[in-house]
Formats: C-alpha cells, sequence, structure tokens
C-alpha cells in the first residue's frame, strides 16, 4: 500500500522516461565464457556483458533533467566557484554543520577524516562498517569495531530497526577503550547489515553515549534519506513528520557526517564531510589540496556539484521514498514466495539473499555467497555483490547476496522478468559448486581476487 496516496494499491515509478538506453543480452554461452575470463569475479565483468546490474546502487542513478538542467551552468572556476556556493548552500540546509568539504567520492572523505583523525591502535565502533570504511581505518592501525544489535545478525528477525548499534556494547567500548576512541560512528542505512535502518530514540542513545564520553559522532550518511523514510513509516510518533525534518534531527545530533553522493545524493560521481568542528579543517583541506583539489571543488567538476546540489533535494522527496522502498518490498516478496530466503524485513536500497540459508550444502570455506552471486549470472544475466567472507576476508556471521538497485533506472517489468528467471535458479540450486580464492590483494580483495569451482 502507498503511504502518500492510500487510494492506490500499487506503488508507480514516479518519473517518465526521457532518455533510454538499451540492455544488453548476452547468451548463457557468451555468460559462462565471461565468468571464466573474469575468474568468477563479477566486479571483472565487463558492463556490456551484463543485462541486469545490481552490483552496487553507489553512482549509478539515472539523473534527473533538473540536473542535467543544472550542470549547464556550472561554473569551471579553480576557486571560489559559485557552483561550490549552490552546493555548499545546500549541504548546509540538509544537514545543520557549517563547514563542508568537497570530495570526489565516500572512500575520499573516509581517507581525509580519518587520517586528521585516527592513529595506530586506535579504536573506532560503529554498528556495522562497510568495506571501504573499514578498509580505511584498518590500513591506518586502528580497530573497526562492529557493535549491531544481535537482530541484526539474524536474517530472518522482523525488527523494523536492524541497523541498531547495541548502546549497552557501546558503553561497555567507551568504557573499555577510553582514550583510544577518536571518534565514534553509525552508518545509515546499515549496509553491511543489509541495507537496514537506524531508528531515531537509536541515534539519540548513541549521541548521547559518545557526548558524555567526549567522543565526537560521526555519521556514514550515505543513505540518509532512506534512513529518515523508515523512521518516518516504522517508528512510532514520527510518522507526520517529513523525511527532511527527520534528518536534519539525525544530523542535528552529531558532531559530522560522511557522504558518498553516489547514493542519496543521486549523482554519478561526489561526496563530501561537513562537520561543526572548526578546529578540523585546516588538516582536512590541507589533505584535501594535497590528494583531491582545492576545497571549492574537492576532486569535482563543477557541474557535478551542481548536480548534487539538486539530487540531495530530489532525495527527500516523499514520493520518490514511497517508490524506492517499494521496489525493495516488491522483489524481496516475490523471492520469498518463490523459496529464496531474504534478509528481513527488506531495506530501502537493496534485497539481500541469505545464501548460507539457500545453499545449505556448501560450508563457509566454499564461499556460498560468491557462488551464488556467480550463479545469477550465469543463469540470469544478473550482476549482484558478495557480502560475506569474501569481502570481509575472515569467515562472515552472514553469507549475504545484494541485489542493489540502482535509482530511477529500472522498471517493474525488469523485475517481474528477473523473479521468473530465479525459478530456474532454485530449481537447480542443489547442484550449485562452491569457489575458491586462487588470486587475491592485502586489502578489499573482492574487488580484484579471482576464483575456481571446486570439484
Amino acid at each position: 500500500m502507498s503511504t502518500t496516496d492510500p487510494t492506490h494499491r500499487t506503488v508507480i515509478e514516479p518519473f517518465k522516461v526521457k532518455v533510454m538506453e538499451p540492455l544488453p543480452f548476452p547468451t548463457l554461452a557468451e555468460r559462462e565464457r565471461v565468468l571464466a575470463l573474469a575468474g568468477w569475479n563479477l566486479f571483472l565483468v565487463r558492463a556490456r556483458d551484463v543485462t541486469f546490474d545490481f552490483l552496487t546502487d553507489s553512482g549509478t542513478t539515472a539523473m534527473s533533467a533538473a540536473q542535467w538542467a543544472a550542470m549547464m551552468v556550472a561554473d569551471e572556476s579553480y576557486a571560489g566557484s559559485r557552483s561550490f556556493e549552490r552546493f555548499e548552500a545546500v549541504v548546509r540546509d540538509v544537514t545543520g554543520f557549517p563547514h563542508v568539504v568537497p570530495t570526489h567520492q565516500g572512500r575520499a572523505a573516509e581517507r581525509l577524516l580519518f587520517q586528521t583523525l585516527v592513529k595506530p591502535g586506535d579504536v573506532v565502533p560503529s554498528n556495522n562498517h562497510f568495506d571501504t570504511t573499514r578498509a580505511n581505518l584498518e590500513q591506518l592501525g586502528a580497530t573497526a569495531l562492529d557493535l549491531v544489535i544481535a537482530e541484526g545478525r539474524d536474517p530472518r528477525s522482523l525488527h523494523p530497526f536492524k541497523g541498531e548499534i547495541d548502546l549497552g556494547r557501546l558503553e561497555a567500548c567507551c568504557r573499555e577503550h577510553a582514550g583510544r576512541i577518536p571518534l565514534g560512528m553509525i552508518t545509515i542505512t546499515n549496509n553491511t547489515g543489509g541495507g537496514q535502518p537506524v531508528s531515531l530514540a537509536n541515534l539519540r542513545g548513541a549521541a548521547e553515549i559518545y557526548r558524555r564520553h567526549g567522543i565526537p559522532f560521526v555519521i556514514d550518511a550515505c543513505r540518509f534519506a532512506e534512513n529518515a523514510w523508515f523512521v518516518k513509516v516504522r517508528e512510532p510518533g514520527q510518522g507526520e513528520r517529513t523525511p527532511r525534518a527527520i534528518a536534519r534531527e539525525i544530523f542535528d545530533l552529531a558532531d559530522a557526517c560522511l557522504m558518498s553522493g553516489k547514493k542519496d545524493g543521486m549523482v554519478n560521481i561526489g561526496g563530501f564531510i561537513a562537520t561543526r568542528q572548526g578546529a578540523w579543517l585546516p588538516a582536512l583541506r590541507s589533505l584535501l589540496i594535497l590528494t583531491e583539489g582545492f576545497p571549492t571543488y574537492g576532486g569535482l567538476a563543477a557541474r557535478d556539484l551542481e548536480a548534487l546540489a539538486v539530487g540531495l533535494e530530489e532525495a527527500l522527496d516523499e514520493r520518490y521514498l514511497d517508490y524506492r522502498t517499494a521496489v525493495s518490498r516488491y522483489m524481496a516478496d516475490g523471492l520469498t514466495a518463490r523459496g529464496v530466503p531474504v534478509m528481513q524485513p527488506p531495506g530501502g536500497h537493496a534485497v539481500y539473499i541469505d545464501a548460507r540459508a539457500f545453499l545449505p550444502h556448501l560450508d563457509a570455506a566454499e564461499l556460498p555467497a560468491q557462488a551464488l552471486a556467480c550463479e545469477l549470472y550465469r543463469a540470469l544475466g544478473v550482476r549482484s555483490c558478495e557480502i560475506g567472507s569474501v569481502m570481509f576476508g575472515k569467515v562472515a556471521a552472514m553469507e549475504l547476496v545484494r541485489l542493489a538497485f540502482p535509482r530511477r533506472v529500472y522498471t517493474q517489468a525488469h523485475f517481474d522478468y528477473i523473479l521468473e528467471g530465479f525459478e530456474e535458479v532454485v530449481a537447480r540450486k542443489d547442484a550449485i559448486r562452491g569457489l575458491r580464492i586462487v588470486e587475491e590483494p592485502p586489502f578489499l580483495r573482492h574487488f580484484t581476487a579471482r576464483f575456481e569451482p571446486l570439484g
């Protein structure tokens, strides 16, 4: 049921198509050959060989006419661009943070902030750190500590806010590691844990603990609008508020945020750090100039700043957010009806298949999530992403396959076509073989590792 139009059961795409791009349709034999050449790593598959690309929702958005129009009036001045002024004004208005540092994407923001604040031996708690966040901390010699609630590690739990941080464990962490925590984090929504949201009540609790221990609170805000929507529709007492007002209260609880604009910024590239900690700025801007660009462009073209300024506003539109979450709900229900176990309740940007439950004949060493992701490409031409033991370099708590849906790209007919194809995958799931790693780098191995089938 649509929450924005109670007279209709169907949540329609709140847009019309103005530009189209043909889909590739490689044959089964071609897909099998592509898999072998790519070493069974879907990151190494060319986009021209993929029919439905659910590898990530990052940077894959279809931008709006308003965004393209804004790009045409961009001021590409190296310093003092009026496009930066517009971008800065929007970020300040949405987040309330007075200081804005643009970066070319989220991981650049992570690197700048962590190099400024973090030293070897430090501990940084969060609900769950995502892959680049963890890697940027660990390469500095720090420990990235995950403190998500127990329900967040249970794919079957129907807890409405499974992304929440365990406040009891957070309090204990702050006491145990006093003096070694340069910042505390929460990711909204919690990508590692299935795109699960964090309640406003939990964010308030975390902020109070961090504040009491004198620890700066930093929000990884790349899907802040989706999280605000879940607060509106799931948290008691929040239903009459706008996503924008909820988002602003969330930011008001924190000292800073990191943002990959490639998610809820609705753009193909871009990010930023926003903070009320003016003392951090000299170091941040020095590193920015050294590695990214001048503080009024941060490694981006001004046209990207213009598009991001528009996108941050569009991401908070209620009709868009209703549609966005309806896509994940529709796919989760469709997969469940076909016998495919998925993370429940569905999150905002993706559906996460529980590969461990779907392929019980494969143990963790046989990399069930990577094996299933490869099978989805082989059988359906769908590129997805493993979030499990391959990504995290150890036996993971959950073996998930993420189907991340690009914003405003695919239609219901595409999703129905994919759901039909899953029936074939279910029928032959017992024949799916595991994989082993034959080549891997020291960091973020899932991007470039190579595999081979077992048996």
